[in-house]
């Protein structure tokens, strides 16, 4: 039995296929598009998805959609009807949209189906939001049983929803209902300081520990009322996303003093508060939740779905600070994530397929999207007149170590493209932790993006004692950890006086690059069973340097997806001050030390069928 699910029309469409339970394939459409965020049916990750599982789509048992899109227009009429006549203008912007497409959606979905591969599935269902978050979270997760906490902006009503988990079963526990939504609070405060909703929200995040907590308790004073057990309450006075076309309205400007920051402008003091602020309530909202399950289940296991699981921050006061054992996130925890959880529900619930005992994470490492031989992309390269040279693995990491070692950037592009947000050693851009330069050469000549943002550093599993205080598995980047005292460096008495963006080029710790302003790191633990070469790689820098960190960004520049192609990383290449691009054996510089002309005896052991 095959099943498709699908998740499309509001942010980040993505595909994935299970066969026989198993997951296959999964992608994102922005990836082959090249639109970040692509919210338009996911066509091109279908295609991928099929090709990987090397079905068609006829053979298809059933297209999962991860959303029941009556349920949300009613929603939408409520809330317009709840507030009538305020909202007419946001009311006639939407209704076009819901009457052509999206509330007859499964006529659309057949509709692009047939007109993209000439054919149907047997069935075409329908999951709510909240359901494919838990399933996403708990299904592929290590646990027999547990509690699963999804938190996002909304679904169809559910904002926030907690669910037991246990074999194939997972039934809801209570759920927190629009507009009262911590996600929707978080993305006010992004929308007021200047950055986009539902992609700037990471960006709030690196930038709260630059700022103090000042305006918290303006935040629980007059935004958010939250109970001891962790539930919450908005104050709808300050916001106009039930009725207007943005976050916030006069009176929430008025609150915190003056209009919202003008995009791409400077940033302020006031930002790097309000960022701080913002995300201490979000963080104690989570771990008041988190208790409160624990206290009412007696689980130890938590997994964890929705957008808001994406703050790796509060993740790692969960772990560190919560009642639980066990924690586990959905790496794509967004909507993308979405399309996993509904071909997962589908599959358990639906067609009451049971859960095997759980033998480890069932995700792989993340490792779901496309890949392409070193044949295959020296023929690309050829073709192009690119000049490259093929080395042996024993050498390919041998030279990348030393490049490394030597401060140069790497693009390093290796095996399956990762699903979901993060970079995990397939499609990332390397470079040495150790570097006190590396993490404004990285954001400035090669991300283009804002320098107050942090690096993650990708560490051997291993090796995680020696360098963060944490103690538990984080393939996905989704934990934040202290990095070990014994490795930090205290500031000066001037150093000390500084605050706000002025801390950004104090050195923190011995791996400078990788270490915030707060002496934390975003931790990706990188393991040899799932990961085999990027783990190759780390050991190979470890034996030449000592040092058995490295920092690792996402394979790409600012405003574009993650490179999933040979040509997109040689264009992210050509465009960038990135040193070295290695696609899997294949290596390109810039500059002298490289050959100017293709090794024709290696070609000849790479060439395509």
């Amino acid at each position: 039995m095959r099943i498709l699910g699908i998740s499309a029309y509001y942010h980040d469409a993505a595909a994935c296929l299970l066969d026989r339970g198993e997951i296959v394939a999964a992608a994102q459409e922005e990836r082959f598009t090249r639109v970040k965020h692509d919210q338009r049916f996911p066509g091109h990750a279908i295609r991928y998805c099929l090709e990987a599982g090397q079905t068609t789509l006829d053979q298809v048992d059933a297209v999962v959609f991860y959303e029941k899109p009556f349920q949300k227009f009613h929603r939408l009429l409520q809330t317009y009807l709840s507030y009538a006549p305020r909202g007419l203008v946001s009311f006639l912007a939407a209704m076009p949209v819901w009457i052509k497409d999206k509330l007859f959606l499964k006529r659309t979905i057949c509709e692009e189906l047939r007109t993209r591969f000439g054919a149907l599935p047997q069935e075409i269902l329908f999951t709510e939001h909240h359901e494919a978050h838990a399933a996403s979270a708990f299904y592929p997760s290590p646990s027999g049983k547990a509690v699963v906490l999804c938190l996002d902006g909304v679904g169809e009503w559910s904002t926030t929803s907690a669910w037991r988990g246990e074999g194939s079963r997972l039934d809801p526990l209570w759920e927190i209902r629009f507009p009262h939504s911590i996600g929707l609070l978080y993305s006010a405060i992004t929308q007021y300081t200047g950055f986009k909703v539902n992609s700037g929200e990471y960006k709030v995040m690196g930038l709260a520990p630059y700022g103090r907590p000042v305006y918290a308790d303006l935040i629980r004073q007059h935004l958010i009322d939250v109970k001891d057990d962790g539930t919450f309450r908005l104050n709808l006075d300050y916001f106009d996303y039930c009725t207007g076309l943005t976050m916030v309205n006069d009176r929430f400007c008025r609150l915190f003093g003056g209009p919202p920051r003008v995009p791409e402008t400077d940033l302020t003091q006031k930002e790097m508060d309000l960022a701080r602020s913002v995300q201490d309530v979000t963080e104690e909202v989570m771990l008041r939740l988190a208790t409160t399950l624990h206290r009412e289940t007696g689980l130890d296991d938590l997994c964890l779905a929705g957008g808001v699981a994406l703050n790796c921050v509060a993740n790692g006061r969960i772990l560190r600070e919560g009642p639980f054992k066990n924690l586990w996130i959905q790496p794509a925890a967004g909507d993308a994530g979405g399309a996993v959880g509904a071909a997962l529900a589908a599959w358990h619930g639906f067609f009451g397929q049971p859960r095997p005992e759980p033998a480890g994470d069932a995700m792989k490492g993340c490792f779901l999207g496309p890949s392409f031989a070193t044949g295959e992309i020296a023929h690309v390269l050829h073709q192009k007149n690119i000049p490259f040279r093929i080395l042996r693995d024993d050498d390919l990491f041998a030279q990348v170590a030393d490049d490394l070692a030597a401060e140069k950037v790497v693009g390093w592009f290796q095996g399956r493209m990762e699903f979901g947000p993060r970079a995990l050693g397939a499609r990332s851009i390397i470079g040495d932790a150790r570097s006190p330069r590396m993490q404004a050469v990285m954001n400035r000549k090669i991300k283009f993006r804002e320098s107050f943002r942090p690096f993650a550093p990708s560490v051997l599993r291993e090796r995680l004692p020696d360098y963060f205080d944490l103690d538990a598995d984080s393939p996905y980047m989704l934990l934040v950890a202290p990095v070990r005292r014994n490795r930090c460096v205290d500031m000066t008495d001037e150093q000390r006086a500084r605050w706000g963006i002025d801390l950004l080029n104090v050195p923190r710790s011995d791996i400078p690059a990788v270490t915030h302003v707060d002496y934390s790191a975003r931790v990706q633990t990188v393991h040899a069973a799932t990961n085999p070469r990027y783990h190759r790689l780390l050991k190979a820098f470890e034996a030449r340097t000592g040092c058995g960190v490295i920092v690792n960004t996402s394979f790409n520049v600012r405003g574009e997806p993650i490179v999933c192609t040979p040509e997109d990383a040689l264009r992210c290449f050509l465009r960038t001050d990135i040193d070295t691009l290695v696609l899997e054996n294949c290596v390109v510089g810039k500059g002298a030390g490289l050959a100017t002309q293709t090794d024709r005896a290696w070609m000849n052991e790479f060439t395509l069928d």
